[in-house]
């Protein structure tokens, strides 16, 4: 069996890639090949990828050895060659009672991570919060209105489009049932129970879940990013006051508001639907309002706000101090500070009508 003498000479960069690349990938590994650099002055990294890369393949089919080659052009091949990654070994995949066991085990550790981290960023909230009360001068009343701003007047026109929808969802699809027992003017009950109780405030705390704790992930986790943060401590400003505080304050003071312009878009829309669908005139409709709904279903939806104000703000700005040094970990946080921000919201929702009920509230 013979053997094949592969030749490089001279300086070789990667404008001889074209040329070289066909010729080395042509060597099927059926004989011995050796690859000879002695005449090699000097060589790139693009050459040296190659030439590794070809030893690779055809050891694995016969036999391949690098020769010859100088100081120089060695310390470059042996460079690439600590550099190219090695693929993993692929874990034994063992019972899959045992591997389930695992992933269960795993989520649970992860929840109780997290659960750790938003009370400490809960604490860390209401203790700056008692401080800023205690020595107003530490109070930042600019970023307080400049969040109220964000979080508040700029979110009021989706939050009332989506009420004022959802206002006449509920009255056309109300109309086509109660139709059918004579019972048209229910529709004024379910509309404002519907709205003012549950719908109105859930749907908000949604919107703003997405909206802003999505945007308190972003805003925090470029300043940890850009090193601002550890800048800010640098200059003896504290991150509680300067970023946590405002922003989750700025929701608590504003998301009972965006509930109430939710439950009057609602309202309105379902009034509007009521009248077209069913002939039922804005007064009586104020009347059947006025006469068969307890402010109780205000309150009921109202007193969620601040704590899903809370749960909103906490859960953002615990998801941006947890961003790291990468773009990827700043994406990757603020989508789970989003799912985490609107589960908690119906988790929350669900515990309050629960509570609720058993209160005969």
């Amino acid at each position: 069996m013979g053997v094949i003498r592969f030749v490089l000479a001279g300086t070789l960069g990667i404008r001889d890639l074209p040329d070289l690349e066909p010729s080395l990938r042509a060597l099927t590994g059926d004989q011995p090949v050796f690859i000879d650099l002695e005449r090699a002055e000097l060589i790139d990294t693009s050459i040296a990828w190659i030439i590794l890369s070809t030893r690779k393949r055809l050891e694995e089919k016969g036999q391949c050895k690098i020769s010859g080659a100088s100081p120089n052009v060695a310390r470059i091949i042996d460079t690439i060659a600590s550099a190219i990654p090695e693929p993993e070994p692929s874990a034994k995949e063992g019972p899959w009672l045992a591997g389930f066991l695992g992933r269960l085990g795993s989520g649970v550790v992860n929840s109780g991570v997290m659960f750790a981290r938003f009370a400490g960023v809960l604490g860390l909230f209401i203790v700056r919060l008692a401080q800023s009360v205690i020595h107003p001068r530490e109070f930042r009343l600019t970023a307080l209105v400049h969040q109220c701003e964000a979080v508040g007047l700029q979110a009021v026109p989706i939050v009332a489009l989506m009420s004022f929808l959802i206002g006449v969802v509920l009255a056309f699809q109300g109309s086509a049932q109660l139709r059918q027992f004579g019972a048209e003017v229910f529709v004024v009950d379910l509309i404002a129970i519907s709205i003012l109780r549950e719908l109105g405030i859930l749907l908000t705390a949604i919107i703003v879940a997405g909206r802003t704790a999505s945007a308190f992930t972003a805003s925090i986790g470029s300043m940890k990013m850009r090193e601002e943060i550890d800048a800010m401590r640098t200059l003896g400003i504290d991150p509680g006051h300067a970023l946590v505080v405002p922003r989750v304050l700025a929701l608590v003071l504003m998301l009972p508001i965006l509930g109430l312009i939710a439950d009057g878009a609602g309202l309105f829309g379902g009034a509007l639907m009521s009248w077209l669908e069913l002939g039922i005139s804005p007064a009586m409709f104020a009347t059947r309002l006025v006469d068969g709904t307890e402010v109780s279903n205000v309150f009921v939806g109202l007193v969620k706000a601040p704590v899903f104000a809370v749960l909103i703000g906490v859960i953002g700005c615990q998801a941006g101090l947890q961003v790291g040094k990468t773009a990827e970990s700043l994406g990757k946080m603020t989508s789970s500070a989003v799912v985490a921000a609107i589960f908690a919201v119906i988790l929350a929702d669900a515990v309050f009508s629960i509570f609720f009920q058993q209160i005969g509230l």
